[in-house]
C-alpha cells in the first residue's frame, strides 16, 4: 500500500497590519513593532484640551525638541505591554523571595542602631523621590508625542511606584512592621536639611512645562547621579552591617537602573542626532540640571557617606559627564 502525503502552502493575504506595512513593507513584523508604530491617533479629535486650547490633544509643539519622525525613537528593550509585564513579574517573584528571606531572619531589624538610623534618614525617604519620579513620567506620557515615546514612559512610571513599595518594605523590616521608620523617613524628606535641595528640585520638575526637558532632568541627570551614589556607593558601604541584606533588598533598583539607562541613552542620542538645534537644546538642559542636582545632592552625600561623600559625588558626576559625552551632549 502506498500513501501519498501532499502539503498545501497557504499564503496569508497580508503579513502585518496596514499601518505597520506602510512603514516597513508587507513583511512579517515583530510584536513590538505592531504594538508601537503609528498607534497614536493623529486626526478627527472631538475637542482641544479645554485647559490649553492653543494645543491639539496630541501636539508636537509641547516640546522644543523637533523630530521629522517621532517614531524614529526605539526602545532597545523592545518593551510592549506583554513583554514588560512578564519581565517585571519574574523580577518581582525573585524580589519577594529575597524580602521573605530577610524578614524571616530579621536581618535589618537586628542591625545596630546606627545603621538602622542611617537607613531611615538616607534610604527610606527615597520612597517620596520615587513617587515624584512616577508623577514626572506620567506627565511625559500624557503630553509626549508618539507611542514610541509615550509607551516606555508609562512603563517607567509604574516601575517607580514599584521601587517606592520596595523601599517601604525595607522601612517596615527596620522597625518590625510598626511603621515608625516610614514616619521617620517622611519627616526626613520634609524637614531634614540634607533632603531639602532634592525635594526642591523635584517640586521644580513638577512645574516644568517641556516634557522632554522633564525626561532629561529626571532620567539622565537626577537618576544618573542619585542612583549610583545611593544604591551603589552608600549601599556597598552599609550592607555588611546588615549581613548583606541591604544589598540583596536593593538589587532590583540596581538591575532596573542598568536596564533603564539603555532606553534613556537611546532616546537622548536619537534626539541629539536629529539636528544641531536638538543637540544644543539637550546640552543646555543637561548643563542646567546637572549643576542644580549636584548642588542638591551635596548635603545628602555627606549625610550618607560622611567625609567621603564629596569625593563620591564628584566621581559619579564625572561618570555622568562621560556618559553625556558619548551621547553627544557633553557639558
Amino acid at each position: 500500500m502506498q500513501v501519498d502525503i501532499k502539503t498545501t502552502d497557504i499564503r496569508p493575504i497580508r503579513q502585518t497590519f496596514s499601518h505597520v506595512a506602510r512603514r516597513l513593507g508587507d513583511k512579517p513584523a515583530s510584536r513590538y513593532q505592531e504594538a508601537t508604530l503609528d498607534m497614536q491617533p493623529t486626526a478627527n479629535f472631538h475637542y482641544r484640551p479645554l485647559w490649553q486650547p492653543e494645543y491639539e490633544l496630541y501636539d508636537k509643539r509641547r516640546t522644543a525638541i523637533a523630530m521629522a519622525d517621532w517614531y524614529s525613537f526605539k526602545d532597545p528593550r523592545h518593551y510592549y505591554y506583554g513583554v514588560y509585564t512578564m519581565t517585571r513579574a519574574r523580577q518581582q517573584e525573585g524580589a519577594d523571595r529575597q524580602f521573605e528571606f530577610a524578614d524571616k531572619r530579621r536581618l535589618l531589624a537586628q542591625a545596630d542602631a546606627g545603621t538602622r538610623e542611617s537607613l531611615q534618614q538616607v534610604l527610606v525617604p527615597l520612597r517620596h523621590y520615587e513617587w515624584g519620579a512616577n508623577m514626572n513620567h506620567s506627565y511625559c506620557c500624557g503630553y509626549g508625542y508618539g507611542t514610541a515615546v509615550t509607551q516606555p514612559f508609562i512603563f517607567a512610571a509604574m516601575d517607580r511606584l514599584g521601587i517606592a513599595q520596595y523601599l517601604s518594605r525595607v522601612g517596615l523590616q527596620l522597625d518590625g512592621n510598626s511603621g515608625a521608620a516610614l514616619d521617620a523617613g517622611k519627616e526626613a524628606w520634609l524637614a531634614h536639611p540634607a533632603w531639602q535641595g532634592v525635594r526642591r528640585l523635584m517640586e521644580n520638575l513638577f512645574v516644568t512645562r517641556d516634557w522632554f526637558e522633564v525626561f532629561v532632568a529626571q532620567n539622565l541627570v537626577f537618576d544618573g547621579l542619585l542612583y549610583p551614589l545611593v544604591y551603589r556607593r552608600y549601599v556597598n558601604e552599609r550592607s555588611a552591617a546588615t549581613g548583606n541584606a541591604l544589598a540583596m533588598l536593593t538589587e532590583f533598583q540596581n538591575d532596573w537602573f542598568d536596564e533603564n539607562l539603555r532606553w534613556v541613552d537611546a532616546t537622548v542620542k536619537t534626539a541629539a542626532d536629529e539636528s544641531p538645534a536638538n543637540k544644543a537644546r539637550l546640552a543646555a538642559w543637561y548643563r542646567t540640571w546637572r549643576e542644580q542636582v549636584v548642588d542638591a545632592l551635596g548635603p545628602l552625600s555627606a549625610l550618607a557617606l560622611g567625609a567621603g561623600g564629596a569625593e563620591a559625588l564628584q566621581a559619579v558626576a564625572a561618570e555622568l559627564d562621560a556618559r553625556a559625552a558619548r551621547l553627544g551632549i557633553a557639558a
